[in-house]
């Protein structure tokens, strides 16, 4: 049985996944876009390495910041780990809140044509000239459907979006399975829900841990080692505003409520999209602790 741990950001996916995998002894397979990438620990809330080590993780820090990375990538390493784990398991863990990482384990795209590197460069170019609403603009014409669906003006599955189009000349929603998105009969996904007040709160306050936890000096640390502030894997809420602090556009505190404002923002998207799927088990997480939920997801599995 596969399942899917999903909720916006902060709403505390991890602790259960793991409360879940202990009990259940399997693994877990983070459906995060940013936890893959090696260096950004603290902005990305990767599991602690005292969680690590209760309960076996994929997916955390598995890539360079170099390197490109998309949901297709992601539904093909996890294919891979979920079979590998349910030969020594009967369960098999998600835990994550990227939507079309999710939305790729319900529905898995059809194969599309890997990333052209001069379709890449000459999109990147067309950006530092006019700026990323113009390639926004040439997707919503290409591409209305995808660009009516993504959670935002987000910039690397734009630029995604044109390449495959470039390539193919076909919109790159036409690669995504049609039909509504229902889970298989081996498939069970479960939602942690919050009141908005009560999550914009914990959001608030992650963001001032993650700045105690020494965000500041991670991204740093990053930057003297040699990796370049325009990376894909930096433009990332939480280092993309430290990037202006450091670069002395914005003071430390007007960075950190910039960071509270798009988290909660990104929560929003989430919550919007997840509404879109009727399949959603939901935990009403502020009535419950995570015991409570785990026995509740249990209670569903039996």
């Amino acid at each position: 049985m596969r399942i899917i741990i999903l909720g916006p950001t902060a709403s505390g996916k991890t602790e259960l996944a793991i409360q879940l995998a202990e009990q259940l002894n399997t693994a877990i397979i983070s459906a995060d876009s940013r936890q893959c990438y090696k260096h950004i620990d603290i902005g990305t809330a990767k599991p602690s390495q005292e969680d690590l080590t209760r309960v076996a993780h994929y997916n955390i820090s598995l890539l360079e910041l170099e390197e490109e990375d998309n949901a297709m990538a992601f539904q093909r390493r996890a294919a891979k780990w979920e079979k590998d784990i349910l030969q020594e398991s009967e369960h098999v863990i998600y835990a994550g809140g990227s939507t079309l990482h999710i939305q790729s384990l319900i529905q898995p795209f059809n194969e599309m044509p890997e990333a052209d590197e001069q379709n890449i460069v000459q999109l990147e170019i067309q950006i530092k000239e006019e700026g990323l609403k113009s390639l926004y603009q040439k997707l919503e014409e290409v591409d209305p459907e995808y660009a009516d669906n993504m959670d935002g003006m987000n910039r690397q599955r734009i630029i995604r979006a044109l390449d495959v189009w470039m390539q193919t000349g076909k919109p790159f929603s036409s690669f995504h399975q049609q039909g509504e998105i229902q889970p298989d009969e081996n498939t069970m996904v479960f939602g942690l829900k919050w009141p908005r007040p009560i999550l914009y709160d914990r959001i608030n306050r992650r963001v001032d841990n993650m700045i105690e936890s020494g965000l500041v000096e991670e991204l740093k640390a990053i930057l003297e080692a040699g990796h370049s502030k325009e990376l894909q894997s930096l433009n990332t809420v939480g280092y993309k505003e430290i990037i202006k602090y450091l670069d002395g556009e914005w003071t430390l505190e007007k960075a950190v409520e910039k960071i509270k404002t798009s988290t909660r923002r990104y929560a929003k998207r989430q919550i919007t999209w997840y509404k879109r799927w009727e399949f959603i088990n939901w935990l009403e997480a502020d009535k419950m602790s995570a015991e409570e939920m785990k026995e509740k997801v249990l209670n569903r599995l039996n």
